[in-house]
This record gives C-alpha cells, structure tokens and sequence, in this order.
C-alpha cells in the first residue's frame, strides 16, 4: 500500500522510539492501531455499501482486464501490424495506366468560392 519494505519500516521503528521516547511510544502504537482498524473498517463498509448500490449483475465483471497497466502500446502495434485483419481482403490490380494528373495552369486565376469563407 505504502511501498515500505522491511528495512525502511525498521528504520521508521527506530526513527519513532527516537522522537517519541519509550515513554510515549506505547500511547502513539495503540492510537496509530485504532487509526488502522478504523481506516480498514470504513474501507471494507464502502466497498459493501458500494456493491450493494451496484446490484447483483457487476459481482461478476473482472475488473482486472480493465486495468490499463497490463496494456503495453508497443505490443498492441507491432501485434496489429504483423497480420492483417481477418476480413482483409487485396485490392485488385488494375492493368489500366494511370492518367497524369491535372496540373493548374499559372495563366488561368485560381478558383474562388465566395460562400465558403
């Protein structure tokens, strides 16, 4: 949750007996216990409270394949880019030449609509 291995929460441990002193330390355990146990019983009451509201048809949705971490970009290109679709089908090759393309005559002004500014 907090990402804290075990050296650093040994440290923390040491930090707090330092600051607090051993005589205050047992009073700051048990409040940060009851800070805990009441943290964890208002998460597991909101994720009831949410299930409730949801009804009986999402307790069935994996909520895992909607997680975005699990999709890499670069699998999803190179994966849609190493086959084609499966109603892919080529074009057919025409024998006919292709005509040259019109080019715009300098002498002949460009064609203006007024209506379309």
């Amino acid at each position: 949750m907090f990402d804290i291995n075990g050296w650093e929460l040994l440290l923390l441990g040491l930090l707090a007996i330092v600051i607090l002193g051993p005589e205050r330390l047992p009073e700051y355990a048990a409040k940060f216990g009851k800070f805990v146990r009441q943290a964890r019983t208002m998460a597991d009451r909101a994720k009831q409270q949410l299930k409730d509201e949801m009804g009986p048809e999402f307790s069935d949705v994996d909520w895992r394949a909607y997680d975005p971490r699990q999709y890499d970009p670069r699998k999803i290109v190179r994966d849609a880019l190493a086959s084609p679709p499966e109603d892919y089908e080529p074009a057919p090759v025409v024998d006919k030449p292709v005509s040259a393309p019109k080019w715009h005559d300098p002498t002949v002004p460009t064609p203006w609509d007024d209506e379309a500014t």
